[in-house]
């Protein structure tokens, strides 16, 4: 048995164009209907009045009052073929024909028919209610007679005035006495309503054209909300569109990561928990992308020459952060830009802590040799019975330290995490060949209380003089070194000073640019994720938020000396013990 199939439902946007082409026919018709209407009463009304201003003129005329009231005065009405042949039936007639009137009908006082256009009426009473106007009033009428509906009005014939009354010259009913006011019948007037219908037809036609124009112009304003309702909606269903929206709430505010949504239009559509947080703004959802406050970095990745996917890293409230953007596309229709944001801050971190590891390793490595010939020498004084000498070496060895790194000067340092941290450092500069030295200035009698503060800062500045002095034009490459720190009773300030033989900063740039996000003298392009033109801007941002700052003494000079940087790391060190400084 074949399964019944099952009718899918009509979208929103069918179902919308529907209801209102529903709408818009039934307005046209209710607005159709009601113009035809009251055009239909105007010319009823038009019809009436015509009829009224008609019988006044036959009801006034005096030779009219005077047969009708000598017909009156009579005892019986006369017979159908006199009134056919009488006065009365020609003026009426005339009347009539004049007109175009459906009837002119005049009665006598009791309603009997003097003058009517079917000749065997005549005689008759009428068959509407002549009692209004027989009681003196006018009115109009609409009704039913034999001869059909009809527009129409009634008026009062007046018995003719008297020789010599003030309104016999004029042909008026009223006078001074009651005899010219008597009603002696009364003239019916009446307008077909079937001429009214055609009148109305005539006057239809602009009305159905105006009906199919309002009709044509609501259908095509309905076909294109249709399409609008399409596009805004992306060709969704309500209840997909409600859905959508429960997951991307659910979705954003439940990641980590940063996400801001650009619309094509170029205002900001998306800016999740995350990316208020991570960029240190309140949600700037409808705000111009291009007026937004985030850093510039930003915004390149959003430019029509970006390179979609691309991820750089960028500093936002002292955090470092990778950023990316994608094209938004749904159906080939470009829905603007999305742009993640990640935090890579503790990854920072933990590189720089890596880093020194690595350091400190590399240099163990670079002394494995000297360790292991210091060895082999006792053993050789040992084995050839020189004693004394074998205990003088271990003195020489006690008093200078098993290892030596290539730093001059390195005495200078009491902090143990100092010494190992910058004779590591030396060892990376020697094998590139500069010398690193520290200054005579030099004295640091505490101990460092915040080794990863001070391993970001002072690493960054180190690393960027030898990169300096590498790229230098000057014969002798060195980076010299000074630390001083300052005690306190709520922790000492630690201050550091690093020179180096480079060319200095070229040019006429402001010294503050070299602390900008990006900037770098690294040859060659920047690698994407790398961290290079980040050291800097790094140092400063984590000095300042310690209250100290980084800043450049001297941008330097071509062939050397370089430039000189100068931080200021407050709360870094700790008063040395004074058991220590006895033993």
């Amino acid at each position: 048995m074949a399964r019944p199939s099952r009718r899918l439902p009509l979208r929103f946007s069918t179902q919308t164009l529907l209801l209102q082409l529903g709408v818009v026919l039934l307005v046209v018709l209710l607005s159709g209907a009601v113009h035809a209407w009251l055009t239909f009463e105007r010319l009823g009304r038009e019809a009436e009045n015509q009829a009224l201003t008609l019988a006044r003129t036959v009801a006034s005329d005096p030779s009219v009052r005077a047969e009708v009231q000598a017909i009156s005065r009579q005892a019986g009405t006369p017979p159908r073929a006199e009134l056919l042949a009488g006065p009365l039936m020609a003026t009426a007639e005339g009347a009539r024909t004049r007109t175009g009137a459906l009837f002119v009908v005049i009665t006598d006082e009791t309603g009997i028919r003097l003058a009517h256009p079917d000749a065997e009426r005549l005689g008759e009473r009428v068959s509407t209610d002549p009692s209004e106007a027989l009681a003196g009033r006018e009115v109009t009428t609409r009704n039913t007679g034999t001869l059909g509906p009809s527009a129409g009005a009634k008026v009062p014939v007046f018995a003719p005035d008297p020789p010599g009354s003030p309104g016999s010259e004029a042909g008026s009913p009223a006078g001074s006495s009651v005899a010219p006011q008597t009603v002696v019948g009364e003239v019916s007037v009446g307008y077909s309503t079937e001429t009214i219908g055609q009148s109305l037809a005539r006057d239809i036609v602009p009305i159905a054209v105006t009906a199919a124009g309002a009709l044509l112009a609501g259908v095509l304003a309905s076909f294109l909300l249709r399409r609008r309702l399409q596009r805004l909606t992306l060709g969704l269903e309500p209840e997909e569109i409600s859905t959508l929206v429960h997951d991307q709430v659910a979705v954003l505010e439940g990641v980590d990561e940063g996400v801001v949504g650009v619309s094509a239009e170029g205002r900001i559509s998306v800016f999740n928990a995350a990316a208020q947080r991570l960029l240190g703004q309140p949600d700037l959802t409808g705000t111009l992308w291009s007026a937004a406050p985030v850093p510039a970095q930003l915004k390149a990745l959003t430019e029509a020459d970006a390179r979609e996917g691309e991820a750089v890293e960028l500093l936002a409230g002292g955090q470092v952060l990778v950023a990316s953007a994608r094209k938004a596309l749904h159906r080939q229709e470009d829905l603007g830009w999305v742009v993640m944001l990640r935090d890579r801050t503790e990854l920072q971190q933990l590189t720089r802590q890596l880093d020194a590891v690595g350091t400190m390793s590399t240099a163990l490595r670079a002394q494995r040799h000297e360790f292991a010939n210091q060895l082999h020498t006792i053993a050789g004084f040992i084995s050839i019975g020189q004693h004394q000498q074998a205990r003088e070496y271990l003195e020489r060895l006690a008093a200078t330290g098993p290892l030596r790194f290539p730093v001059e000067q390195a005495e200078l340092l009491q902090d143990p995490y100092l010494q190992a941290f910058v004779g590591a450092k030396g060892v990376e500069a020697d094998e590139r060949g500069v010398a690193l030295r520290i200054g005579p200035e030099t004295l640091v009698r505490g101990q460092v209380a915040e080794p990863q503060d001070v391993t970001t800062v002072l690493g960054n500045l180190i690393d960027n003089a030898v990169n300096a002095a590498v790229a230098g034009s000057a014969g002798e490459r060195w980076v010299e070194l000074e630390l001083l720190d300052e005690p306190s009773d709520d922790g000492g300030t630690l201050h550091i000073v690093v020179a180096d033989s480079g060319d200095g900063l070229q040019g006429d740039a402001d010294p503050e640019s070299v602390f900008a996000e990006g900037f770098t003298t690294a040859a060659g392009p920047v690698r994407a994720g790398g961290g290079q033109g980040l050291g800097l801007a790094l140092a400063r941002q984590l000095a300042r938020r310690r209250g100290g700052d980084v800043r450049m003494l001297e941008p330097g000079a071509a062939g050397g000396p370089g430039a000189v940087f100068m931080a200021t790391l407050p709360g870094t060190t700790t008063a040395q013990r004074l058991s220590d400084e006895q033993g």
